[in-house]
């Protein structure tokens, strides 16, 4: 048992399964809030995907507005919102709104990816010869809007000026580490799906971290997938929806979350396996033991200070019901 109590929080990618639609899947994220909300899951994250059919969180701050509008007390933001894809303004007023609307539940959290190709960037009406290393700026604006600290600017975000929405800084590298450490800012990291950087990534955030009137001192938060069932092989099965949609990406397609299935070998090449195993090398997958176990080990090994979850399940059922293992779980632990 551990003196700190962990937050534990959710990432949900609105998830369209195949042979669903995007409306099945806010449905699905609507209940899985609910469930997040009763559970005492800290926050609950949605990230921003485009031109991906298996995905339905496109319009993230939109996404996020339906949920809260439809909790009480679960606090709601983008996992993350990627900047390069936006104007700093629009967005500072998305969140204001947000902010406005539903006072302290708000979060939004900052990539840097476009997490889009060249042809999705045209389509967002965003130029490739954008300086990408405009983004410590830009997200110094949006954080400068929050704050307020020019009394009085030629533009202001309205709703958003002076509303002092949370910013944090997502990333799968060192930049938004080192940025972080040098904002002052809150920093997760994305280990479920990069998890190569993670512990150097956490060391430089940490020993870099100046401290500001937004955050006293470093706060890192783990990103980690967990699939959770009864038993260790139940859980094996639910998982090889994931390892499915990571094949398909490896080989430039997007699907629907297709179902499990019993044996992937049939599915992926000897290439494709190692390098989806080493993309989902921070997933737990098992029963509660299991999961437990890897808890225990992520918590010593990062000493992170907050931990979100992932975890794309075909099954609606089995995907609250693995959410509910894990809360019980880091309860047990923290």
């Amino acid at each position: 048992m551990s003196d700190k109590k962990i937050p534990l929080s959710l990432l949900d990618l609105a998830p369209i399964t195949q042979g669903s639609t995007a409306k099945e899947a806010f449905s699905h994220s609507l209940d899985l809030a609910k469930m997040a909300q009763k559970q005492g899951y800290y926050r609950y994250w949605l990230a921003e995907h485009h031109n991906m059919t298996g995905i339905a969180s496109a319009a993230t701050s939109v996404l996020i507005g339906y949920l809260a509008a439809n909790t009480s007390t679960l606090r709601l933001g983008s996992g993350g919102i990627m900047l390069p894809n936006h104007s700093p303004l629009v967005i500072a007023e998305q969140f204001g709104t947000l902010n406005t609307l539903y006072p302290e539940r708000i979060d939004l959290g900052i990539g840097r990816a476009p997490g889009s190709n060249q042809q999705t960037m045209q389509a967002l009406r965003r130029h490739m010869n954008n300086d990408i290393d405009n983004f410590p700026q830009d997200v110094a604006q949006i954080v400068n809007w929050f704050d307020a600290t020019d009394p009085d600017p030629a533009v202001r975000p309205v709703p958003g000026f002076g509303e002092k929405v949370p910013v944090w800084l997502l990333g799968s590298s060192l930049y938004s580490a080192r940025l972080a450490a040098e904002m002052g800012l809150p920093f997760a990291f994305a280990s479920h799906f990069a998890p190569d950087l993670l512990l150097q990534a956490l060391e430089l955030y940490r020993a870099n971290f100046k401290p500001s009137d937004r955050l006293a001192k470093p706060y890192a938060m783990v990103c980690i997938n967990i699939i959770a069932a009864d038993s260790n092989r139940d859980a094996e099965f639910l998982f090889t929806s994931m390892q499915q949609a990571f094949v398909m990406l490896r080989r430039g397609q997007t699907s629907q979350l297709p179902p499990p299935v019993e044996n992937m070998e049939t599915i992926w090449s000897p290439a494709e396996q190692f390098g989806v195993q080493q993309a989902l090398a921070m997933s737990l997958v098992g029963d509660k033991a299991k999961i437990r176990h890897g808890l225990e080990s992520i918590l010593r090994q990062t000493q992170a200070d907050e931990i979100m979850v992932n975890g794309q399940i075909f099954d609606h059922q089995a995907r609250l019901y693995s959410f509910e293992l894990a809360m019980q779980v880091m309860n047990e632990i923290s």
